[in-house]
This record gives structure tokens, sequence and C-alpha cells, in this order.
């Protein structure tokens, strides 16, 4: 017996299977006593009972008892397990085995003996068996073999307790339970690629875990990210999802439902998140954005397509949070180009090549200049002047924009300044904003320090904000803080009107003063063309409203004909003149602006009639 122990403790100190472990135990048992049958049971944290060793016992006897549950009359381990003792003398005739007894009696056992194994706590962690072929209880010799064995079998569940409970937090997510980005890599990694299409990734990062963590606490954060698994572990299933660490999970998708409208699933993703969760006494609605990429050909190893799904989720949250992309071929070169252009402006900005030109907006009737529209360009250390358009992709990094508004508030203060220094009759020049600016929360304070600075008043400013930045993201932080910005007395311009977002219905809730028509409308004008009545109704509404509007890529005189007939005031283009810089917009100014008499309304009913 001792040689049988030292076996045994051996085999849990080279860290054997538990299964080849209690299987060793029994058979040993079963080589010193002849007569004898032997099985272990592992009871979970649930009563479930799970059979690990029997080496006599057929596979489907086993499998009789894969997770039942215990109690008193489940036979002599069932019961053992629940009551902490159970012999029975004879199966045939005991109440205990009364669900069980056929299949022990059609192998000719008689009787059974089981014991519970304990950890040092009292814990049952299952049971030690001895089945007999005749109507006995256990004898002395046999109690001391039972007491060594379940010692034995205590020692090697607790040991595999501590393995499984450490590789548990090794591959599980501790606070959502879902597995973790350990068992992500391990998954991935043993996924085929055989066959284009037998598999997908997505990857969903959320938008605003940072935003409440700052402002509800990390309580609220951490309840936000077990809502967010749980419910995309739902809308998923029966694929798998993985909390990769923050604020970022993935989701492995094998079903072939899921594959084959992967839009759809996505779709179903963010209808779930799409209601308010309670969390740590906040309702807060989760936001998130997902990148995907499929299995396809030539994607010879599964990182492949991990790095596709990267790219797809970095194009996702640039080009528009809250939504999702699935990767194209190309994409990577053109984040590469992206990342390039976002370079340039960097080095334009360290170097101070980044100016503003401006562009008049001029009375059609009289071609005064009433105000300009300040416009950022980029000197190449080669000197050519490069327009916003050949690095807009670079304007949709939250720094680098943020970074160009500075500059360029820096900018047009200084030439304001200059221009007020020498008396010109200057009225207001309009900046464009990003929507980057917006989420700061600091621009109007930027404002007032760039412009404060240079001694210039805020009346002289309007700012320009796109339809696809202020009514196309359906954010509520930009409306939020235009509002906040005419309450200063900022004017507001809504600028290329009519380019997909805005409708007739957004005049009545959207805070502005000032409607810039889009250049698609002015290039087709024409009489008896539908964009000619489309502007002379939208003026007419401007009127109606007290909102002024301007006509924006003005290049012919017939243009500015049109538009004069049919009401519109202001406008500017090419045919009056391009962007230029500081130099010749003085020119410009010192010839062609509107001269505003004392005590007038400053453009005679066109802009500054908003102050």
């Amino acid at each position: 017996m001792l040689q049988l122990q030292n076996n045994i403790l051996e085999m849990i100190a080279r860290g054997a299977t538990l299964e080849a472990t209690t299987d060793r135990l029994c058979r040993e048992i079963e080589l010193l006593l002849p007569d004898v049958w032997c099985s272990v049971l592992r009871v979970d944290s649930g009563g479930l009972l799970h059979p690990l060793a029997g080496p006599n016992f057929p596979d489907e006897y086993s499998a009789g008892l894969e997770g039942l549950m215990i109690g008193p009359q489940v036979g002599s381990c069932g019961t053992a397990a629940y009551l902490r003792t159970a012999i029975v003398a004879d199966i045939a005739t005991d109440p205990r085995w009364t669900d069980f007894r056929q299949p022990a009696l059609a192998l000719g056992l008689q009787a059974c003996w089981s014991t519970p194994i304990f950890d040092a706590s009292g814990a049952v962690l299952g049971t030690f068996a001895f089945y007999f072929k005749e109507k006995r209880g256990p004898s002395p010799r046999e109690k001391e073999i039972v007491a060594s064995c379940t010692s034995l079998c205590a020692i090697a569940l607790e040991r595999d307790q501590r393995v499984t409970e450490r590789e548990r937090r090794a591959f599980v997510d501790a606070l959502t339970d879902l597995p973790n980005r350990a068992s992500f890599d391990v998954s991935l990694e043993r996924l085929s690629c055989a066959e284009p299409g037998a598999w997908a990734l997505l990857l969903i990062d959320l938008d605003n875990l940072k935003t409440i963590n700052d402002t509800f606490g990390h309580a609220a954060g951490d309840a936000l990210l077990q809502t967010v698994a749980s419910r995309v572990s739902e809308c998923v299933l029966p694929d798998h999802v993985f909390r990769m660490g923050g604020d970022e999970f993935a989701v492995i998708l094998q079903a072939a439902d899921a594959l084959a409208d992967i839009e759809g699933t996505t779709v179903r993703i963010f209808q779930a998140l799409a209601v308010p969760a309670e969390c740590g006494g906040h309702m807060i609605l989760p936001r998130a954005t997902i990148g995907g990429a499929v299995l396809s050909v030539g994607d010879g190893d599964p990182t492949i397509v991990r790095e596709h799904a990267d790219l797809a989720l970095y194009h996702a949250k640039e080009t528009g949070r809250g939504g999702f992309v699935l990767y194209w071929p190309g994409m990577g070169s053109a984040i590469t180009t992206r990342i390039e252009v976002i370079r340039d402006v960097d080095a334009a900005l360290r170097e101070g090549r980044i100016d503003a030109f401006y562009q008049p907006i001029l009375r059609l009737d009289t071609r005064a200049i009433v105000g300009l529209e300040a416009l950022c360009r980029l000197r190449k250390p080669t000197g050519e002047i490069v327009s916003a358009a050949a690095f807009h992709q670079a304007t949709l990094d939250v720094s680098v924009a943020s970074s160009l508004t500075e500059r360029m508030m820096a900018a047009v203060a200084s030439d304001v300044r200059c221009w007020l220094d020498q008396g010109i009759p200057l009225q207001h020049v309009g900046i464009n904003i990003a929507s980057a600016d917006f989420h700061s929360g600091t621009l109007f304070s930027r404002l007032q320090a760039a412009f404060g600075r240079h001694n210039v008043p805020l009346k002289y400013i309007v700012l320009e904000v796109t339809e696809s930045v202020y009514l196309g993201q359906h954010d509520p932080v930009v409306a939020r803080e235009i509002k906040a910005l005419r309450g200063y007395g900022l004017r507001v311009a809504l600028d290329d009107f009519g380019t997909g977002f805005a409708s007739l219905t957004h005049l009545l809730t959207a805070p502005i003063d000032i409607i810039k028509i889009d250049k698609s409308f002015i290039d087709r004008l024409a009489q008896g063309d539908p964009s000619l009545a489309i502007v002379e109704g939208l003026i007419d509404i401007a009127r109606k409203l007290d909102i002024r509007v301007i006509a924006e890529g003005i290049e012919n005189e017939d243009q500015a004909a049109l538009l004069t007939s049919v009401g519109c005031e202001l406008g500017q283009g090419y045919l009056f003149a391009q962007a230029v810089p500081h130099e010749i917009a003085t020119g410009l100014l010192k010839r062609f602006a509107q001269r505003i008499p004392q005590q007038r309304d400053a453009t005679a009913g066109c802009l500054a009639s908003q102050h």
C-alpha cells in the first residue's frame, strides 16, 4: 500500500491528468483486491456527478452517470455525496438504487460502498466507491484502504482545482467572465485557413468608456463593460465573444447564418447596444464602432485576418464612429496614404507652413465685399500652395484637426487686427470648425483666447460648420455646443447645405444664422432646371425665418444673374475671386469692401443684421 501511495503522489507531483491519476489508483486497488471494482466520481460546484475513473465499467454505464444531480436516492455515490455516507449491502432491494439498479445488476454487481472525498474545508469534491459481486459491506482492511484512497483522491482533486482555476484566470476575463485576449490568441491560432469564407472576425470598440469612467466613475464603466459583454454574447450565439482588454471586444464568427449576413449580424449588435443600461445608478447608452474581416483567398495565416480587421476598425473609427466597416483589398494602402498625409500636415504645423487664405463674400447687386471665408492652405517646402481638399483626410484625426483650427484662429485674429488697424471696413470672417473642435468643450475659451490676444471682438467671426458635422452624425454634443456658442453671441453658418444630410425640418430645430448653398446646386442653375426652383424656395423660406443665404461656387455671370432674380443677395466663387493670401485680400478689401455709414445696420439687411 505504501508503494501505491508513493506512485500516486509522484503522478500528482509530475502533473499527470486527474483522469490518468485516478485510473491508475483504481487499477492498483483492483490488483490488491481482485473481487472489488473501483470508481471515482467528481462532484462539481453545482452538485452534478462526473465519472473520472472506473476501469472495469463499460463506457455506457459511466455515461449514464454523467451529469446526475446528487441526492438522498441517487445510488451509493449520489447519496454519499449528499448525505456524506452510503453503504448499500444489497443493490437489488435498497431504495437508494431504485432508479439505477438494473445497469449495475446486469454487470453482476450486488453491493456498493461509496465514500465522499472532502477538501480541506469539508466540502465534497467527489466519491470513491467499492462495488462487490456479493451482498456485503466493507471489511476492516477495505476500510483502511479506502481511507488512504480518499486522501489521495482529495490531493489529486484539489490540485486539479487549483490548476483549473489558474488556467481559468489565465484565459478568462475576471470582470466580464468572457474568454480573454490569451484565450483569443489560442483560439485564433487553431482556426483553419483552408476554406475561404469559413470564418470571420469582428473587433468591437466602445466609443464612450473613457468619458463614462471620467464622468461617473470606474464602477459605472465596469458595469457598462459587463452589459456590453452580455448583450453581444447573446447576439452572436453560438459563436464566442472575447474581451481583448480595455474597451475592445472580439467575435470569431463561424455560424453559417452569421457569415452569410455579416452586415446583419453587426446591425443586431448595434440594436442590442442601443438600449440605455443601468450602470452604477446612471442610465448610460452604450456606443460602439465595429471593424470586420472575412477569411479570404490568400490569407494563409489567421493573423492576416486579424490585421485586416484591425485596419477596418481603425478606418471605421476615423471615418465616423458608431458604424461598421468590413475590410476590403486596398484598405491598407488607403490608410497608409492617410498616415502619410497626417505626417505632412504635422510637419507643416511645426514649421509654420499652414496659412490662412481668404475668399470674398459679396453682394450680388453691388459686388461689394461684405465678408470673407478663411480657408486653410498648406505651403510645401517647395513653395507650392495646397488646398485643404488635398489633406482633408488628416483633419479626421482629432489632434490634427484641433491643431489646424488653433493655427487658423491665430492667423485670422492677426489678420483681422491688421485690417481693423488700417481702418478697413471689415464685417465678418468665416472660420471652418471641425467635429473634433466641439468635443473638447473648450471651443469658446479657445476663440476668446486667440482673438483676445489681438483684441479682436468675436462679433467679427462666423463659425462655419458643414452639414456632415452638424447634422450627419446624430451627435448631440455638436448641437449642444453650437447652441452655447450662439448664446455667447457668435454667429453660425451651415456650410455645404444640400449635400445629403439637411432637410427643411432642420431649419426649424438647428440653431443657425446663415445657410451656404452648396456649389452642386449652383453648377446646375439654368432656367427650367429643378435646382433653380429649389434655390428660390430655400431663399424664400430662409428669409421668413430670418436666416441669411450665401450661394457658394458662383463661376459665371449667368449664375449670378439667376441667383439675383430669385432673391439671393450674397455669393462667393471664382467669378469674383479665388481664395487669396492676406496681402491680396487686403487690397481687395480696400477697393471693394462695403462702406457702412455709422449708426446704420452693418450690411443693409445682409449679414450684420444678426447683431
